[in-house]
């Protein structure tokens, strides 16, 4: 399962949002974070949230069992440890 990880404020908390509109990305809440989960790739829009620079810049707190494949001005891809996308 891919994880990543948004600390639960206003600012993060629309990254959350827009991923869980993907029928197979669960979101909840583990302390302070949100724990955003897939069984494959999360892929985030940024236009879809909103998001200025600054925030998204700084918006990722953790990733689990995945990394982070593509993360620019306009979508944020975090895929499965082990896989080449």
């Amino acid at each position: 399962m891919t994880t990543l990880f948004v600390l639960d404020v206003d600012d993060f908390r629309p990254l959350a949002e827009v991923a869980a509109k993907d029928p197979d990305v669960t979101v909840r809440r583990r302390g302070p974070y949100l724990e955003v989960s897939a069984p494959g790739a999360i892929r985030i829009e940024r236009n879809a949230t909103g998001c200025r620079n600054a925030i998204w810049y700084s918006s990722v707190a953790a990733v689990q069992d995945g990394r982070v494949s593509h993360w620019d001005k306009s979508e944020l891809v975090v895929v499965p440890t082990g896989t080449g996308e």
